[in-house]
């Protein structure tokens, strides 16, 4: 088989674990054409990726090809560098996908590698490995989360009835994949708009994986202490965001219940600045986060170029001209030259209801 094919399995395994704040990273040794170790990076902490692959193959590692999505470390951080595994492996070869792209390390992977004569070829399936690692590329490059914004609507573009009525838009098809969605999230937000009318938990309940922390872009602190949100937030993490004037009365009433409150700087609009609180979010770990309501907050990251995946759920219903408005409140753009959209958008049907999603492209 190709080395394209062999990375591709090592893609395959790096799409697992949940290894936040580190990247996503998958490893496949080949000796004489036949795998004889598999590896990834589980979560932040346990063994990486080569690492695994190397001890599961043994004493036939000697002499093997490694193949690895990402550039191997070369410095100590909570273990220590996979250049030495690799070099006292006595591996022969290692393919590459893509570089390490952190500028806080010191990197020279590569170059340790050839150092110690093993053959290194990088750039296979380049840009398969650097969509793997997309969200973690942000969030060292950048210093903010990575940012997928998922919206469900009625076919002429609808959130709820005349009345307020929302549950559910979508089928259970498509909520299930909502919750996969989730549970590949670091955190999930939604504005206070939702929590009020909603009392959603947030939590995943119909598909396999961890809840992501909670948070609610809340300015005035108007989230109730009897949500479910607050009053589950001893066992699901969960922040509010609001200005630096809302009442300190609301703040210790949230705290005594569990919740964390972060203050964040408001746009001229009174909403809360988005890029202050992804930056802030950042600096406290999230590397990747999920928006799932309302409108206000959805078109905040719109307006702001934020938002780096779009994730929508078309359900086959109309509800007329005086439903609910549009899932994004935003002034939008003057041209549909200018308009934001999905590159290469992906369409699907899940149960009824269709699921367009891709990376996000804002025109100059």
């Amino acid at each position: 088989m190709s080395d394209d094919v062999f990375m591709g399995r090592a893609l395959e395994l790096g799409a697992q674990g949940t290894p936040s704040p580190n990247p996503h990273v998958g490893a496949l040794l080949v000796k004489e054409g036949t795998v004889v170790g598999e590896g990834w990076h589980e979560r932040a902490g346990d063994q990486h990726a080569e690492v695994m692959a190397i001890a599961k193959a043994k004493k036939k590692a000697a002499g093997a090809t490694m193949y690895v999505t990402l550039e191997p470390c070369n410095h100590h951080g909570r273990t220590p560098p996979c250049t030495d595994a690799l070099i006292a492996a006595k591996i022969k070869r290692v393919v590459i996908g893509c570089l390490d792209p952190n500028p806080n390390v010191d990197g020279g992977g590569v170059d340790k590698l050839r150092a110690a004569g093993i053959d290194v070829l990088v750039g296979v399936r380049e840009d398969d490995a650097k969509k793997l690692i997309a969200p973690w590329t942000k969030y060292v490059t950048q210093n903010l989360p990575y940012v997928t914004l998922k919206l469900a609507l009625s076919l002429d573009g609808r959130i709820a009835t005349r009345t307020g009525h929302s549950k559910w838009v979508t089928g259970a098809e498509a909520r299930r994949r909502v919750h996969a969605l989730r549970a590949q999230s670091d955190a999930v937000a939604i504005g206070i708009g939702t929590a009020l009318a909603d009392d959603p938990r947030l939590t995943v309940r119909d598909a396999p994986g961890p809840s992501p922390m909670r948070i609610v872009f809340d300015t005035k602190l108007r989230i109730g202490t009897d949500s479910k949100l607050v009053a589950t937030a001893r066992e699901v993490p969960t922040w509010v965001i609001a200005s630096h004037d809302a009442p300190m009365s609301a703040e210790e009433a949230l705290v005594s219940k569990g919740v964390e409150v972060m203050r964040a700087a408001t746009s001229p609009e009174g909403r809360i600045d988005v890029r202050s609180a992804l930056e802030a979010l950042a600096q406290r770990g999230v590397v990747t986060l999920m928006i799932e309501g309302g409108a206000e907050l959805a078109g905040s990251f719109l307006a702001a170029k934020l938002a780096d995946e779009l994730h929508v759920f078309v359900s086959p219903i109309l509800l007329g001209p005086r439903a609910r408005a549009a899932a994004v409140d935003w002034a939008g753009p003057d041209m549909v030259t200018q308009a934001p959209r999905i590159a290469s958008a992906k369409w699907e049907l899940v149960g009824d209801d269709a699921h367009v999603y891709g990376m996000l492209v804002y025109p100059d």
